[in-house]
């Protein structure tokens, strides 16, 4: 019986280690908030407060729906383009730097959620640095699909 009880509890003990790190994995922390660093927003509307602020260089993380996929931009380094439909009739693209990150294999209406840097434009906005810093200075941005994060 006590040789039952150490097989269950050791069995709970290496579940809850791989829960911890699965949950770690999937759930990247925030951007801490320095004074030099610019807002980091996570709330619901995050890209339309920024758009309706003229804000640029504000890290945030949305969530959203493929629109429209683009054509890739060539020129320096290479990004993967989307249009993200983020609520309210809204939308902004999405530029992946896929010389840092792999590509996202998107479609049409899938559901992503994301991190990155947006920069204001009159069109909506640009959401870019959903990778990490190659050099190790900021916490970068990630795209997520179903369960795969893309960095």
């Amino acid at each position: 019986m006590a040789r039952k009880n150490l097989n269950r509890n050791s069995l709970l003990g290496v579940v809850a280690v791989l829960a911890l790190f699965a949950w770690q994995y999937f759930n990247p922390e925030p951007l801490p908030k320095t004074a030099d660093a610019p807002a980091y927003r996570s709330e619901a509307g995050a890209v339309q407060s920024a758009f309706a602020e003229q804000r640029s260089g504000v890290w945030l993380e949305t969530q959203g729906t493929v629109r429209r996929i683009l054509a890739d931009d060539n020129e320096d380094s290479r990004h993967q383009r989307f249009i993200l439909d983020v609520g309210n009739g809204h939308t902004v693209l999405v530029a992946h730097n896929i010389d840092l990150a792999e590509r996202v294999p998107v479609r049409v209406g899938d559901a992503l959620l994301l991190r990155g840097r947006y920069e204001w434009n009159q069109r909506g906005g640009v959401i870019h640095w959903t990778h990490h810093d190659p050099q190790g200075r900021e916490a970068g941005g990630w795209i997520r699909k179903s369960a795969t994060l893309y960095r």
